[in-house]
């Protein structure tokens, strides 16, 4: 039987190699002038009024692959919320608040509000200009533990109700497969974005679908890091074995 699988396995990965290389002889000389993918891309941007590409092929033209990407995260964080949670040989010991150097203070509290709205900046412009959900999310994400760092982890908390972090994170996914299902029930194909009009070209309010589903991959992400984050402190913080005698 072992045998068998190690063939079975043999030979999936020859035909795998041969598909990998076959598609690689392919592909356009690397610094020529024929990219017939790239032209596509950025033919299919410029016809749904969607000034950066990149975004128009993570929420327009494989918005698909972007559902996948964001169930990952989505299913990432939760095994790390399962495997994080409080066991039952553990206690909750509240941390006493750190002396903190007021160089480090003053720089912390001065950089949280514009790291934050640089976040939400990046997120809004998704669809105009590099960055957009993902990247927006992270930074706004991790733009609130400044707070930890200049402040200690009781204000961390209070400005961080874990539990509406949640239900932001499953809310974002939610409103995701929303957004796609809305052309599948009219009719169309999953994710297509042929419901609303494209708007002006280079605005925000251009691309039909994308500036929602942007939208929603960015707080999903926020939310999803918040969660994460929130449980590693809680176990270098809070969370303590029990002594046993």
């Amino acid at each position: 039987m072992n045998r068998l699988r190690l063939w079975l396995l043999a030979v999936g990965g020859a035909g795998l190699a041969a598909l990998l290389v076959a598609a690689c002889l392919d592909l356009p000389d690397f610094g020529g002038t024929r990219h017939p993918y790239g032209d596509r891309a950025v033919r299919a941007s410029l016809a749904r009024h969607t000034a950066n590409t990149i975004s128009s092929v993570n929420f327009d033209q494989r918005a698909y692959d972007t559902l996948g990407e964001m169930s990952i995260l989505f299913a990432a964080v939760l095994g790390c919320v399962v495997l994080l949670r409080q066991a039952r040989d553990e206690h909750r010991a509240r941390p006493e608040p750190a002396e903190v150097a007021r160089p480090v203070r003053r720089y912390a509290l001065l950089t949280l509000p514009v790291a934050l709205v640089t976040g939400l900046y990046v997120i809004a412009h998704g669809q105009l200009s590099p960055g957009g959900g993902f990247q927006g999310g992270v930074v706004a994400a991790t733009a609130l533990h400044l707070l930890y760092l200049g402040a200690d982890y009781r204000a961390l908390e209070r400005v961080r109700p874990l539990g509406a972090y949640e239900i932001c994170d499953a809310l974002s996914a939610a409103a995701y497969l929303v957004l796609g299902l809305a052309p599948a029930l009219a009719g169309t194909a999953f994710l297509a974005n042929i419901l609303l009009p494209y708007g002006t070209f280079n605005t925000l309010s251009s691309g039909g679908a994308v500036p929602l589903l942007n939208a929603a991959i960015g707080m999903e992400v926020a939310g999803a890091v918040v969660v994460l984050l929130a449980h590693f402190l809680d176990q270098a913080v809070e969370i303590e074995e029990e002594q046993r005698s």
